[in-house]
């Protein structure tokens, strides 16, 4: 039972957090679908089995059966994780990222302040996200665009706080690279 309310209660905060920046970020109506995948059976079960409250059960499910069945179907349905942007090149015959459009990396950013937030807690620091991102190997696997665009709005995050990013977000037609 623990397990089950703990799950549901991060899963339910973090998703509040995601919409209530993507209302002061100017996609409210995005935030209101954000990671609605995540209560159906196929990944929020797995979240009650590997919930441990410190890091995502998705981890927990990987060490199990060596892959996460529940984030395939997650990254499958939600645009605004970088790895839904795969698709194949016909002429390296290999899959490739492709540049993610602007409102999704909009919610992106949302999605990893809200995550930062709910698993940090009150140690939470603005530039918790930035360091996150340049300490992952993001960076490899998003088109140079997406990324650069990315790093611009958490760089941002952490020099100007979170209100003037929001507002910045709000304002901006396309995202610059830098």
């Amino acid at each position: 039972m623990w397990h089950f309310l703990g799950h549901f209660i991060t899963i339910t905060k973090h998703r509040n957090e995601v919409i209530r920046l993507c209302f002061k970020a100017g996609i409210g109506l995005q935030g209101l679908f954000h990671d609605l995948s995540k209560y159906s059976p196929t990944e929020f079960l797995p979240g009650v089995k590997f919930y441990t409250g410190k890091e995502s059960p998705n981890n927990g499910e990987r060490r199990f059966y060596g892959y996460s069945r529940a984030w395939m179907h997650h990254k499958g349905r939600n645009k605004h994780h970088f790895e839904y942007w795969y698709d194949y090149d016909l002429v390296t015959k290999q899959l490739v990222p492709v540049d993610m459009p602007d409102r999704y990396i909009k919610e992106m950013f949302c999605d990893r302040v809200a995550a930062s937030k709910i698993y940090n807690g009150k140690s939470y620091s603005q530039k918790d996200p930035f360091l996150y991102l340049t300490k992952s190997s993001a960076r490899e696997k998003m088109t140079d665009s997406t990324y650069r665009k990315l790093f611009f709005l958490l760089n941002m995050l952490g020099e100007k706080g979170e209100r003037e990013t929001l507002a910045f977000i709000r304002k901006a037609k396309r995202l610059p690279l830098e």
